[in-house]
């Protein structure tokens, strides 16, 4: 099969489109010929080397997420078949092969893009709420509001009856809006911005992981009320999760309902061709993007 790898950590430049061999199903696995696979900050971490302690051992394929059709059935695995589209989350999903370990059927009305875009910002974004104040009328505020996991989570807790203050450059604000978010920017000085919209804040989420958790500690008064998913310094307050304590993927079949629905907007910054798979991750690394980048196969698709 095909598949973009990278044989050294590095920058986008080290994605090469290349053979590859193929994934089996194993159990309580399937198989898709992937139609879309997105491009997830853990990708970038993943291949700059950000997380490794040494040289790469062997070619590495990207991608966590992805949505497709079903073309190999792992034993054990029921409700699904062979033709059916699913999508969900694996590894090495940027190939025409790949396997996912958790999937669900497309709902009807839901293009491949947008379900390949939904699996690790979605349970991402319900298992940070679930670990924050919750009741209708509590207060958060959304460090990095303007991306992926930050635009889904941003609309959960309006759904739930939170207020949210989200941070994000200027000229993504009207976007926050729009969401339902009191937008303000991020940055130095976060406290007073915050303390002008809001009278108090009942829990805070550090999506952006640019030191603002010491802030966010300030503004709830307890560090057990901010939770990050970008700040592993060792250094924060805050509850750090990587969802080694559980994940939430109930949460990415309730958005993709809602999202096939009409009642909640998936925002798509960038849909390129995988022979672009390096602009795509210079896209993702720079911040810029609002909402998800996603990459599609236009070889088998």
């Amino acid at each position: 099969m095909r598949a973009v790898r990278y044989h050294e950590y590095g920058g986008p430049d080290v994605l090469r489109l290349e053979d590859a061999p193929a994934p089996e199903a194993g159990p309580g696995q399937v198989r898709i010929a992937v139609g879309a696979s997105a491009v997830n900050r853990m990708d970038i971490k993943l291949r700059s080397g950000a997380m490794a302690s040494t040289p790469l051992a062997h070619p590495r394929i990207p991608g966590l997420d992805a949505a497709g059709v079903v073309d190999q059935v792992g034993a054990g695995v029921t409700g699904v078949q062979v033709g059916d589209r699913v999508f969900g989350a694996g590894s090495a999903t940027l190939a025409e092969l790949a396997v996912l370990e958790t999937f669900a059927p497309v709902p009807e009305g839901l293009s491949l893009v947008q379900a390949a875009a939904l699996p690790t910002v979605a349970e991402t974004a319900g298992r940070v709420l679930s670990l924050l104040p919750g009741d209708p009328g509590a207060v958060l505020v959304v460090d990095g509001a303007a991306g992926g996991v930050g635009t889904i989570l941003v609309q959960l807790a309006r759904r739930r009856g939170l207020t949210v203050v989200g941070t994000a450059s200027p000229a993504k604000h009207d976007v926050l809006r729009h969401l339902g978010a009191l937008p303000t920017t991020y940055g130095p000085g976060l406290v007073d911005r915050v303390r002008a919209l809001v009278d108090h804040v009942d829990g805070a989420a550090d999506l952006a992981g640019e030191g603002s958790a010491g802030e966010l500690v300030t503004l709830t008064r307890d560090s057990a009320r901010v939770v990050t998913i970008a700040d592993f310094s060792g250094a924060t307050e805050a509850v750090v999760t990587d969802g080694s304590d559980g994940r939430s993927w109930a949460t990415m079949t309730e958005v993709a309902d809602l999202v096939a629905a009409g009642e909640l907007e998936l925002l798509v910054d960038t849909e390129l061709d995988w022979s672009q798979a390096a602009e795509a991750h210079r896209r993702c690394e720079s911040g810029h993007a609002t909402g998800k980048v996603v990459l599609t196969l236009s070889d088998t698709w």
